[in-house]
């Protein structure tokens, strides 16, 4: 009997080396998300890149840093297009040994809408409105890759901003903003405003974050939708606008559609159910041959046991686990107010305000601006999360 063990010990101690796991230092953080982003882009993953150029990108843009916020989601766009669809890690994790974590990370369609979004505010800011259009047309694209049709490129702000830039450009946008009133759930946006000069952006919230249920963790769900702040006003002197909700990330993350990856992903979680269920009756047939005083029995034994202990291996190494990477600091509300305002200096602040209309203290953004004469638009970006006071 001893002769038989040895090869078989051997071969299973192969197998199990070579099911050692990939070890990723970890990253220090230190709470500064700037200083985190740029670390983690610098010295982290390649696959997760993408993930911290969107957080770092936006944690700039409420910082009022341009320049560094346009740099991060350019790249993080960049990477977009150029893996979109055919990305090698991609098609690896689809694999029952891979864990989807390890793909390369572009985000969900509400998050890939999400980084259009912000350059679009970004390229309008900078005096191109024709190149901020293409990135809420890219937007809406990107949030129309899901399995539920009914709601794929659904944002309201995507095709109300295509629209009112048409029309400031001179061209007929009504079509995409009748589209935009038409998809409203929450508020419907109000009428092309011709002569507004001032486009201010505000968005407020905790954005959705995901987790994961099933057995193994395989079924990616997705939390959120509650907010303090429901709204909030912006005031210039004695002009104000209210900052209503057009758009719901919550409702952009959970109305995503089935993603392919959930069916490969219950697709492994049924293979790890069976392999490991297939390993224990293996096992336990091989352990009752084994206590028998007959030879060839004992050797029968002896090799369900290791095909038992081969399969449960197998079950071992399936990774059915949902990526739950996530562009974390998204906000859940976004909000447009286009303001008529004169050449020349103006303080502009934004109070955010509850579900009874009361103001939060603590909360309220001041920025100084100074309003061009003539053609142009000025462009303001302000959100609960921004730091403030700010010159633009």
């Amino acid at each position: 009997m001893h002769a038989l063990r040895w090869p078989f010990l051997l071969g299973v101690s192969l197998l199990l080396a070579g099911c050692a796991t990939e070890r990723t230092p970890g990253l220090h953080l230190t709470g500064d998300p700037l200083a985190d982003g740029e670390n983690a882009i610098e010295h982290g993953p390649v696959r997760d890149q993408v993930l911290w150029q969107y957080r770092t990108g936006l944690a700039a843009l409420r910082r009022g840093q341009y320049d560094l916020a346009k740099r991060y989601l350019d790249e993080a766009i960049a990477r977009i297009s150029n893996i979109y669809g055919k990305d090698e890690s991609a098609s690896k994790a689809r694999g029952y040994f891979a864990a989807e974590a390890k793909k390369t990370f572009i985000g969900e369609p509400y998050e890939r809408a999400m980084a259009y979004f912000y350059r679009g505010i970004l390229y309008w800011k900078d005096g191109e409105p024709d190149n901020a259009r293409a990135c809420f047309r890219s937007g809406q694209l990107m949030d129309s890759d899901t399995e539920e049709k009914s709601y794929s490129g659904d944002y309201v702000l995507l095709d109300y901003l295509d629209g009112y830039i048409t029309g400031r450009l001179g061209g007929d946008g009504s079509d995409a903003i009748k589209r935009a009133q038409a998809a409203a759930r929450l508020w419907k946006p109000p009428e092309f405003s011709p002569k507004a000069n001032v486009m201010v952006f505000v968005d407020y919230g905790p954005g959705p974050k995901k987790f994961a249920t099933g057995p193994y963790g395989e079924e990616l769900r997705v939390s959120g939708g509650a907010s303090q702040v429901r709204s909030a006003v912006v005031k210039v002197g004695e002009l104000s606008g209210k900052a209503v909700p057009y758009d719901d990330l919550y409702f952009q993350a959970t109305t995503r559609g089935g993603r392919v990856m959930d069916h490969v992903l219950g697709n492994k979680a049924v293979f790890k159910t069976a392999t490991d269920t297939a390993g224990n009756a293996a096992i336990l047939s091989g352990a009752v041959l084994g206590t028998t005083r007959q030879r060839e029995a004992q050797i029968a034994g002896l090799a369900l046991v290791g095909a038992g202990l081969v399969r449960k291996m197998f079950s071992a190494a399936a990774t059915p686990e949902a990526d739950l990477r996530m562009w974390d600091n998204l906000p859940l509300y976004l909000s447009f107010v286009a303001l008529e305002l004169p050449p020349g200096p103006h303080t502009l602040s934004v109070e955010f305000r509850d579900g009874t209309d009361r103001v939060l203290a603590g909360l309220t953004k001041v920025v100084t601006l100074n309003v061009p004469a003539g053609a142009g638009d000025k462009v303001v970006y302000l959100s609960d999360q921004s730091i403030t006071p700010q010159t633009l």
